[in-house]
C-alpha cells in the first residue's frame, strides 16, 4: 500500500515551503487538520474506481461534497498558519460560481482563526439551491456573504483592485483571493493527481513512474485550475499523457486548444453553471510552461488579451499546446445523453460538471461504456462533485423519478444538515438602472470594504 494522501501532502509540500518558514511539526500539524477523516465521508478520501472500461476518481467526499475541498483546505490552513506568526489579520475575498465559496467558507470556518476572515460573493440565481445553502447555513463570526446581481465574472474587478492595493495598505490587515488564481490552489491540487495516479498505477498494474505506461485523464473544465494542477504534475515527472478538458457551450478553453483562439465571450446559462467562465485566469500558466517558461512572451500575450479581450497564439505555440492537451464542447442536451447512458449502461450516476467529462471522452474516442480500450492508454475521468448539490439539473437530466430515486439510495448523511439548516439572509448588492458596469463594481467594491472594516 502506497503511502497516505496526507503524508503524500507533506512530502509535496516540503519541497516548496522550507523548514525555516514551517518547521516539520507545523507542516504535519496543518497536512493532518486539511485531511482529517472526520471531514470526509469516504475513508479512502478520494477513491478511484473502474467506470467500464475506463476509471473514475472521485474527489467530492469533503465536507462541501466538491473537488475544491482538497486543495482549499490546505491552503487556508497555510494562511491562518501565517496570520497566526505574523500577528496580523488576513481577509480572504472569493468570488464564486458555485463551489469555491462554499469550500472556502468551510474551511475558514473550521480554521476558527480570529485573524482569519472570509467574504464571499455569489451571482444572484447563478449557482445551485444546494450551493447557495451551502453559504448561506455557516454560522461563523469569520466568515460574511454577499449575493450580487450580475455575471459569474462581475465581482473579480472589485476584488482584483482591492488585492492590488495591498502594496499601499500599511494597516494591520492583508487581503488574499483564494480563487484559483492564488498559486497556492492548483499547486495543492497536484496532491489529488499524484494520488490518482499512484491509485491507477495499482488498479493497472504497473509500476509507479513508468514512463511507457501513461495514463491520460479528462477534466471537467472551467477556470482552468484542475488542469494547471495535472500539468504542472506532469511538468515534476507523473507519467500523465493527454490532459483533456471537458468544457460547456462557454467553451473558450476548448477554442484555444482546438484552434489557438483564446477570444473572450459573455457567458450563457447552462446545466454546468460552475464551469461558466469566461476567461480561465489559469491559462496564463499552462501557457508560461507551454511556451518553456517565456515570462517575457507571455507577459505580452496576457497584455494583448487585457486590451483586445482577443489573442490567437502562434502556429508553432499551438501546436505544442496539442501535445499535451485535447478538448470537447458539450452542449446541455449532450450532458445530459451522456449523464443517462452512464446511469443506465454503468448504474453509475454522476453531478453534471462531471458529465460534461464523460461526454467529453466520449466524443474524443474514449468509448469507455460499450467497447474495451485495448491498445489504447489508460484513461481516468475526473468527478468533481456529488449529484447531491445540484437538484434542478439532475431532475432536467434523470427527471423527477430518477432524481428521486437517486435521492432516496445514495444522497450523502451530511448534505441533509446542510438541507435543514436555517439561511440567513445574505448582504446584497443590487445592479443600477442607467449607470455602467464599471461604475457599479466601483460601488461594489466600497461595500465589500465597509463589510470588512464595520464586521471583520
Amino acid at each position: 500500500m502506497y503511502a497516505s494522501l496526507t503524508n503524500i501532502s507533506l512530502d509535496f509540500q516540503r519541497m516548496f515551503v522550507s523548514a525555516s518558514e514551517i518547521n516539520d511539526g507545523e507542516l504535519q500539524a496543518i497536512c493532518d487538520k486539511s485531511y482529517c477523516s472526520d471531514d470526509f465521508d469516504d475513508e479512502a478520501f478520494i477513491p478511484v474506481k473502474k467506470l467500464g472500461s475506463a476509471f473514475i476518481a472521485e474527489l467530492f467526499h469533503g465536507p462541501t461534497f466538491c473537488f475544491k475541498d482538497l486543495g482549499m483546505r490546505g491552503v487556508v490552513n497555510i494562511l491562518s498558519h501565517y496570520s497566526s506568526l505574523r500577528n496580523r489579520k488576513v481577509t480572504i475575498l472569493v468570488a464564486t460560481t458555485g463551489d469555491t465559496g462554499p469550500a472556502a467558507v468551510s474551511a475558514v470556518s473550521d480554521a476558527a482563526n480570529p485573524l482569519l476572515s472570509l467574504v464571499v460573493h455569489y451571482p444572484k440565481g447563478q449557482i445551485s439551491d444546494f450551493q447557495r445553502r451551502s453559504l448561506t447555513t455557516v454560522e461563523s463570526p469569520f466568515v460574511k456573504i454577499v449575493c450580487f446581481e450580475g455575471g459569474g465574472d462581475d465581482m473579480d474587478w472589485p476584488i482584483k483592485q482591492t488585492l492590488l492595493e495591498n502594496n499601499d495598505n500599511e494597516g494591520e490587515r492583508t487581503f488574499v483571493g483564494i480563487n484559483s488564481y492564488n498559486i497556492g490552489r492548483p499547486l495543492l491540487q497536484m496532491v489529488h493527481f499524484i494520488w490518482i495516479y499512484l491509485r491507477m498505477a495499482e488498479h493497472l498494474g504497473i509500476v509507479p513512474g513508468d514512463k511507457d505506461h501513461m495514463i491520460d485523464m479528462v477534466i471537467p473544465t472551467g477556470a482552468m485550475g484542475n488542469l494547471t494542477g495535472g500539468y504542472m504534475a506532469k511538468q515534476m515527472g507523473i507519467p500523465i499523457g493527454k490532459l483533456c478538458a471537458g468544457v460547456n457551450i462557454n467553451d473558450i478553453t476548448h477554442r484555444v486548444i482546438e484552434s489557438g483562439e483564446f477570444h473572450r465571450k459573455r457567458i450563457k446559462k447552462t446545466l454546468s453553471d460552475a464551469i461558466n467562465i469566461e476567461v480561465p485566469y489559469n491559462f496564463e500558466r499552462i501557457a508560461y510552461y507551454v511556451t518553456g517558461c517565456n515570462s517575457v512572451l507571455i507577459k505580452g500575450w496576457m497584455t494583448e488579451m487585457e486590451r483586445t479581450q482577443q489573442l490567437t497564439i502562434e502556429k508553432e505555440w499551438h501546436r505544442r499546446l496539442k501535445l499535451d492537451f485535447c478538448s470537447a464542447c458539450v452542449t446541455d442536451d449532450q450532458l445530459c445523453e451522456a449523464l443517462r447512458l452512464v446511469s443506465d449502461k454503468l448504474d453509475y450516476v454522476s453531478d453534471p460538471h462531471t458529465a460534461v467529462a464523460m461526454s467529453a471522452a466520449l466524443q474524443l474516442g474514449y468509448e469507455f461504456i460499450e467497447m474495451s480500450l485495448e491498445g489504447m492508454m489508460p484513461v481516468v475521468i475526473v468527478a468533481t462533485a456529488s449529484p447531491c448539490k445540484f437538484k434542478e439539473q439532475m431532475t432536467v437530466a434523470l427527471g423527477v423519478e430518477g432524481w428521486k430515486s437517486w435521492e432516496a439510495n445514495k444522497f450523502p448523511a451530511g448534505a441533509y444538515k446542510i438541507l435543514d439548516a436555517n439561511e440567513i439572509e445574505p448582504y446584497y448588492f443590487p445592479q443600477i438602472d442607467g449607470v455602467l458596469l464599471s461604475e457599479v463594481q466601483s460601488k461594489w467594491r466600497q461595500s465589500m470594504l465597509d463589510i470588512v472594516h464595520t464586521h471583520l
